[in-house]
């Protein structure tokens, strides 16, 4: 049972003004990847016949193995070319990074309703702040596991549309007379900023994760242990007669 010095403790701990700015880092997050759409250009040089582009368009969530690099039989540089498509899928891991960011933006709404509404009923309870604890550190550890596996995806994606991609997938590209190069990229300067917000979301929710530990009864009582034990060691030893 919750002592009152307990409860004193949890009072007099501070709230840290940025303990909800994890809301502005999981928009971030998700905004910056669950809306791109970006597109390449191709050129091919032709040492026979006229020179040809083709456009690469690829977008969240970037199934890249149902985009079309040609979309029907055709005839490129004198050469008959099937339907081909980019190789590569990286929903899984896109999709992962923007649900935990979407979770996170809704898990942070409910948490300050709570804050605000119902601080009391957290102070005086043990169940609140250990609930909280290990949700917010399981949510940090979920942001290392998405960021990480999108940051993969993202240099996967990379890969699959640049000059070197292209050339291992298009068969013409490694005919003689053809030369292949992206010669336009797409800005995926917001899907590179997506990754950086996800690690940043990780160090917020680890200093989160912190702060709620130190509302948890664990820390209470760690605090009064060493508090009793400081009291003790200042006590004089009265001397031998």
């Amino acid at each position: 049972m919750k002592t009152s010095a307990e409860g004193r403790e949890r009072r007099a701990s501070p709230e840290p003004k940025w303990r909800h700015s994890h809301k502005l880092t999981a928009i971030f997050a998700f905004g910056s990847c669950g809306g791109y759409s970006g597109r390449n250009i191709v050129s091919l040089f032709c040492s026979e016949g006229r020179n040809e582009t083709l456009n690469v368009t690829f977008s969240y969530p970037f199934r890249l193995n149902l985009v079309a690099l040609l979309e029907a039989n055709t005839t490129l540089c004198n050469h008959s070319v099937p339907v081909t498509h980019l190789v590569g899928d990286s929903a899984s891991s896109a999709q992962f990074f923007v649900g935990v960011a979407i979770i996170c933006f809704l898990y942070s709404i409910v948490a300050l309703l709570v804050y605000l509404g119902y601080m009391h009923v957290y102070i005086d309870s043990d169940f609140g702040p250990m609930f909280d604890f290990g949700l917010t550190a399981a949510i940090a550890f979920l942001w290392l596991v998405c960021s990480s596996a999108w940051a993969k995806g993202l240099q996967n994606v990379k890969d699959a549309t640049g000059t070197a991609g292209i050339t291992s997938t298009l068969a013409l590209c490694k005919e003689s007379d053809v030369a292949c190069e992206v010669t336009d990229f797409a800005n995926m300067r917001t899907l590179n900023v997506s990754v950086v917000f996800g690690y940043l979301n990780l160090i917020v929710w680890a200093g989160n994760a912190w702060f709620v530990y130190k509302e948890t009864r664990w820390h209470s009582q760690k605090y009064t242990a060493q508090q009793g034990a400081g009291a003790r060691r200042g006590q004089q030893v009265p001397a031998a007669i």
